[in-house]
């Protein structure tokens, strides 16, 4: 075969071969294979009920040596509004669930009467499920290790805000190191690697402000708590 045969059949079939690519794009067939991978949670297939049973039977970290409870999360699983705090406290880690202590107890108080819902209302949940000894901050290999649960119980309800309660979980939320003092009041955009939502869904605005446990050392603390849930109520109130 000659040279100037060989070119005019490689240029023909490289045109074919970009006509059925267009073709198939337009068709959406192939649109997945193009785009980038995604990380996404490895618990991407898992409904509410076995991510609580996977989280419940959950060793990979330390913390499942001193724990009592695993505290998966509360409340309407079909909840606009979801509080995402930072890791369980001693009350918690006794009753299994998230924010019952005293700070919870102050958290359930913005909820009913602040916001007048119910707190069966809203979904309630921790960055990490286990209780650190001594209720001190989480590490950061706890929270890499911890956080793929927090992301899929996102995915799963689906919600329009979440508030986020102090430095950790709002740091998980946007991937930043700023702190909650300079981020408070304001929306931001979520930042989660990978977190999946509905075709007909928008990604959650995230609202950080100050953990409960923060108002009970610092009080005056609550009145700038109280404009930040007024932006959050104004903002669902638009549906």
């Amino acid at each position: 075969m000659g040279t100037d045969n060989f070119r005019k059949e490689y240029i023909e079939l490289v045109a074919s071969v970009r006509e059925y690519m267009e073709e198939q794009l337009k068709l959406g067939f192939i649109e997945t294979e193009l785009r980038e991978p995604e990380q996404q949670s490895p618990y991407a297939d898992f409904d509410l009920p076995a991510l609580a049973t996977d989280a419940g039977n959950c060793t990979k970290c330390p913390l499942h040596e001193t724990r009592n409870s695993v505290v998966f999360g509360v409340g309407n699983t079909n909840a606009d509004l979801m509080f995402i705090g930072e890791a369980p406290g001693a009350d918690e880690d006794r009753q299994g669930e998230p924010f019952v202590g005293r700070a919870g107890q102050l958290l359930t108080q913005i909820i009913e009467s602040g916001m007048e819902l119910k707190r069966a209302d809203v979904y309630i949940a921790n960055v990490l499920k286990c209780r650190p000894p001594g209720n001190r901050n989480p590490e950061v290999d706890e929270v890499a290790t911890c956080s793929p649960y927090l992301i899929r119980q996102i995915e799963l309800i689906q919600p329009k805000v979440i508030v986020a309660l102090g430095s950790f979980a709002a740091r998980m939320l946007l991937d930043t190191k700023i702190g909650i003092t300079k981020l408070r009041g304001e929306f931001h955009e979520c930042n989660v690697a990978g977190l999946r939502v509905l075709p007909h869904k928008k990604p959650p605005v995230i609202m950080p402000t100050y953990h409960p446990a923060y108002l009970l050392r610092n009080p005056n603390a609550k009145r700038d708590v109280w404009e930040d849930i007024k932006k959050v109520l104004a903002f669902l109130a638009q549906g």
